[in-house]
């Protein structure tokens, strides 16, 4: 399992953005995102730095995998 970067709540945003969420609202420290055909909606926290575990976790429930997250990444 590769090892993920440290990123910024606004690029990890950028990334699941360029891989078809959309971001609905942005209230307090929390950026909402949704998908259409997908059930979950993610939370991303609007920090300098989101904890490793946090973005597998939101990873996890986008249904997609760490390696599909990483090329989301080099794509931008």
């Amino acid at each position: 399992m590769p090892t993920l970067p440290i990123l910024s709540g606004k690029q990890v945003v950028r990334i699941f953005e360029h891989l078809g969420w959309e971001l609905v609202r942005h209230r307090g420290s929390h950026m909402i995102l949704v998908k259409e055909g997908h059930l979950a909606t993610l939370s991303v926290p609007d920090h300098k730095e989101v904890a490793r575990g946090t973005l597998r976790s939101l990873i996890r429930s986008a249904g997609i995998t760490t390696e599909e997250f990483l090329e989301g990444q080099k794509d931008l």
